[in-house]
């Protein structure tokens, strides 16, 4: 292993990029070049800086997005590595291995808890917040789809006014590069994934899901025929090597892998496109989890590094309310006129007006400020968590829960002992397709009140 590196890296004040990306972008092709090999330790960001004649911030916020993509290693005391593999520890940023996650919407389990108890604190996943929303917004969005005149048969792939906003939202927030003719409105990321399945799944295909991963996923391909093939996850997500080539379809979540709650790193994001591009099977990506990020900025959506390849699923179920029922689907031209066609056939739709309630949202910008509010609220719940949970807490990068990986024996009965306490818990078992993998607590903080979280938190850690 070689310490002392020399870097050829050159910063450009006249440059129209900025100069974080500019070293970055150097950073990043010497890696992926094998200029830079892994093992190999970086000067420090105070030594770097002064080599190139810029303050230490700049550098110090170009390692940190490489540390989010993966490509550097941090060692305690030690200094600044490239990962290993040039594919990173599978750590986010906040040097955690891995975590957990909860699909939000139109799981049946997951909706369950309608009438809880008054002074029970469910710490299950899958529910937002509601009652932080804008009520002038909420109801001036709905006065607007009051004016919408009553259509006879709606466009299956949506009004266009919508698909406009939603291309420019995704654009902007995602760094999708799309525009309304790639984009269809649907009901939810379950409504989307059923109309893909429906699409390309033939009877018998080999549908690859996440494992651990979301089991309506695996609930949608089943139904449509498809064989089920569990494909092991890690720390960065989906492994690509252990992918087989006779799959015509992979579902992935690579922004917050569910239920381990790692991100897909960019090396090996362009492994798996390679891969689908030698086999021809189309990934499904869910963007789960890409709108409440608590380190850096997210990672570029898939569908923007092969838009031919992947297929984009996003919904406001989690966003702004399960109520809203909309989501979207983002696919080639020729792929998505097939599923409009499919729909078509299915009879199956989203309502105009819900459509015209969210195009006034993203129109006057209360859905932006609706996040960004969110998001300061659920950070002060994710902090409460790490705060009395400290180092047992894993995947508290992303979204609206966190994982604690425990001894299998332990939990059915810390479980049972913290119902007994008023606190409602899930585990990870039920989210494998077979045997269980990963053992342990998955936490959600959405739908309990800050106060309730540090309570249902201080039960846990008594039991443990």
């Amino acid at each position: 292993m070689r310490t002392d590196v020399d870097l050829p890296l050159v910063v450009d004040r006249a440059a129209p990029l900025p100069l974080v990306v500019q070293i970055g972008d150097q950073l990043r092709e010497a890696m992926r070049s094998g200029a830079l090999k892994p093992g190999e330790r970086l000067p420090s960001s105070r030594a770097l800086a002064a080599l190139l004649g810029v303050s230490r911030t700049v550098v110090a916020d170009a390692f940190q997005q490489l540390y989010a993509e993966g490509w550097l290693d941090g060692r305690h005391g030690s200094g600044t590595y490239v990962a290993a593999s040039g594919d990173g520890l599978g750590r986010a940023a906040t040097g955690r291995r891995r975590g957990g996650g909860e699909r939000p919407e139109d799981d049946p389990v997951m909706l369950a808890p309608r009438g809880v108890t008054a002074g029970i604190i469910d710490l299950r996943p899958g529910r937002p917040w509601v009652s932080g929303y804008d009520e002038a917004a909420w109801r001036r969005a709905w006065r607007s789809a009051g004016e919408l005149a009553p259509s006879g048969w709606p466009d299956p792939y949506g009004h266009a006014e919508l698909r406009e906003l939603l291309a420019d939202h995704l654009r902007r927030a995602r760094a999708v590069p799309t525009g309304p003719g790639n984009v269809m409105v649907t009901r939810g990321t379950g409504n989307g994934l059923d109309l893909i399945a429906a699409t390309i799944i033939r009877p018998g295909a080999r549908a690859g899901v996440e494992e651990p991963g979301y089991r309506v996923a695996r609930n949608v391909f089943a139904a449509r025929g498809a064989e089920i093939v569990p494909c092991p996850v890690d720390g960065q997500g989906v492994i690509v090597e252990e992918l087989p080539d006779d799959l015509e379809v992979l579902y992935t979540t690579p922004a917050h892998q569910y239920p381990v709650g790692g991100r897909l790193s960019i090396p090996r994001r362009e492994r798996l496109l390679a891969w689908a591009r030698r086999t021809g099977a189309v990934v499904v990506e869910d963007d789960y989890d890409a709108e409440f990020r608590y380190d850096v900025a997210p990672l570029p959506a898939l569908h923007g590094m092969d838009p031919d390849r992947v297929v984009l699923l996003g919904t406001l179920s989690k966003s702004l309310s399960p109520d809203v029922g909309l989501g979207w689907l983002v696919a080639s031209e020729g792929l998505l006129a097939a599923v409009a066609r499919r729909r078509d056939e299915l009879g199956d739709r989203t309502p105009g007006p819900v459509q015209k309630a969210v195009a006034t949202l993203l129109e006057r910008g209360d859905l932006d400020r609706h996040l960004r509010r969110m998001r300061l609220e659920y950070a002060r719940r994710r902090a409460a968590i790490v705060e009395a949970l400290g180092p047992l807490v894993q995947g508290d990068t992303a979204g609206l829960h966190v994982m604690i990986e425990l001894p299998e024996p332990v939990v059915p009965d810390l479980v049972r002992r913290a119902e007994e306490r008023g606190v409602l818990l899930d585990t990870t078992g039920r989210h494998h397709h077979g045997p269980p993998r990963v053992h342990g607590l998955v936490l959600g903080y959405g739908y309990a009140s800050l106060a309730d979280v540090k309570r249902g938190c201080a039960v846990i850690r008594d039991l443990l």
